[in-house]
């Protein structure tokens, strides 16, 4: 996890959204963990920060989104980055 992220809060932001879903993929939980902490829902970014493999978070964003928890606002086809927002 990057420096700039307070691990604590992270954590605790995980706990609230593993227990709102249960079962739920941990990279999946991380993606809006992160979102709940008000972080930009930026697949490269998220990837970097967290030293996770870019097509894994690609993955994670892709169920996401088919099970309704986040919008795909913007995705770059050359670079795949894929931006997002937790849907209401």
């Amino acid at each position: 996890m990057s420096c700039d992220l307070d691990e604590a809060a992270f954590v605790a932001a995980l706990d609230r959204t593993t227990a709102a879903h249960p079962g739920m993929d941990p990279l999946e939980a991380g993606l809006l963990a992160a979102l709940d902490l008000g972080l930009p829902g930026d697949s490269r970014a998220f990837a970097r920060s967290f030293g996770v493999e870019h097509a894994l978070v690609l993955r994670a964003l892709a169920a996401l989104e088919e099970a309704g928890h986040v919008t795909v606002t913007a995705r770059d086809a050359r670079t795949q980055r894929t931006r997002y927002d937790a849907t209401a």
